[in-house]
C-alpha cells in the first residue's frame, strides 16, 4: 500500500509541478486543473447515485463552466464580489451540513446537492488559477497553509488526542479526528504564516504571497486569517467525510491508486481556495 502510495504521488508530482512552474504561460496549469476538476466532478455523479454516463455527463458540465469561464476572460478579472458569495456559502453551508450530521444528507434534494458540488468544483478551478495567475509564490502559500494544517493536525492528534478534553472532534462522521489535532494544526498554520511573511520582507522581493497580503492590514489580521483558513481546511475535509459516510464508501473513486480518488485529495482546498481570494480581495479589491 505505501508503494503505490509513493509510486502515484511521485507521478503527479511529476505532471504537476513542471505546470506549476512553467513560466512562460498558465495554460498548462489550468488546463491540467480543469482536468482534475472534472474528474472530481465524475466522482461526485458517482457518490450521488448516478450511472456512468450520468457521472461522465456531470463532468462535462463541470469542463463546460470552467471552460466558459476561462474563455469569457474570468480568470483574469477582480470577482470581489463572487469570492465573497462563495465564501459566505462555504462557511454557512459548512456549518448547516455538519450540524445535520451524516443522517441530514440524504434529505437534502438531489439537484441541490449535485449543482452544489460541480459549483464548489468550479469555483476552486477558477480560484486556483486566479492565485497562479497572481503568482507562483501566492499559490504556494495557500496550498502549504493547507498541507501544514493537516499534518500538524495528524501529529498532535497522534501525540495528543483526547488529553486535554474528553470528546473527540466528530465522532460520528470522522472518529479519528479529535480537537487536540484542530489546535495542532492551527498552530502549524500560525507559525507558517509568521515565518512565510518574515521570508517575505526578507528574501521575497516583493513577490506577493498569500500572508503578505494579508498582513498589509495587520499583524492580528494576518493571524486571524490563518487560523480561520486552518478551521474551514477541517470543514472542507469532514464535509467529505460526512458525504462518504453516508453514502458507505471509504473513498470518492479509486482514481489515484494508494490515495482513493481526486476529491479525497482535494476535499480541504475546496473551501480554502476560494477563502483565500475572498480574503485578499478584502485587502486588495
Amino acid at each position: 500500500m505505501l508503494k503505490q502510495r509513493v509510486i502515484t504521488a511521485l507521478i503527479l508530482l511529476a505532471i504537476l509541478l513542471p505546470a506549476l512552474f512553467y513560466t512562460a504561460s498558465t495554460v498548462p496549469f489550468a488546463a491540467l486543473m480543469l482536468l482534475f476538476m472534472a474528474a472530481g466532478a465524475w466522482e461526485w455523479g458517482r457518490l450521488n447515485g448516478f450511472g456512468q454516463a450520468g457521472s461522465l455527463g456531470l463532468g462535462a458540465v463541470c469542463t463546460a463552466l470552467c471552460a466558459g469561464s476561462w474563455w469569457a476572460g474570468w480568470v483574469d478579472q477582480p470577482l470581489s464580489t463572487l469570492w465573497l458569495i462563495a465564501g459566505s456559502l462555504w462557511v454557512l453551508g459548512g456549518v448547516l451540513l455538519l450540524r445535520a450530521g451524516v443522517a441530514g444528507w440524504p434529505h437534502i434534494p438531489a439537484a441541490v446537492r449535485l449543482v452544489g458540488g460541480v459549483l464548489a468544483l468550479w469555483l476552486a478551478w477558477l480560484a486556483v488559477v486566479q492565485a497562479r495567475n497572481i503568482g507562483i509564490n501566492f499559490l504556494l502559500s495557500v496550498l502549504v497553509l493547507v498541507w501544514v494544517a493537516d499534518v500538524f493536525a495528524y501529529f498532535a492528534g497522534r501525540t495528543f488526542g483526547l488529553k486535554f478534553t474528553r470528546n473527540k472532534l466528530a465522532p460520528s462522521i470522522s472518529p479519528g479526528k479529535s480537537w487536540e489535532g484542530v489546535w495542532g494544526g492551527m498552530l502549524g498554520v500560525i507559525v507558517l504564516a509568521l515565518v512565510w511573511s518574515w521570508a517575505d520582507r526578507h528574501y521575497g522581493a516583493g513577490v506577493p504571497s498569500f500572508y503578505s497580503v494579508l498582513q498589509s492590514r495587520g499583524l492580528w489580521f494576518l493571524l486571524l486569517a490563518a487560523v480561520f483558513m486552518a478551521a474551514m481546511s477541517v470543514v472542507g475535509d469532514l464535509v467529505e467525510s460526512l458525504i462518504k459516510r453516508s453514502v458507505g464508501v471509504k473513498d470518492s473513486s479509486g482514481l489515484l491508486p494508494g490515495h482513493g480518488g481526486v476529491l479525497d485529495r482535494i476535499d480541504a482546498l475546496l473551501p480554502t481556495l476560494p477563502l483565500a481570494m475572498m480574503l485578499s480581495s478584502f485587502v486588495h479589491p
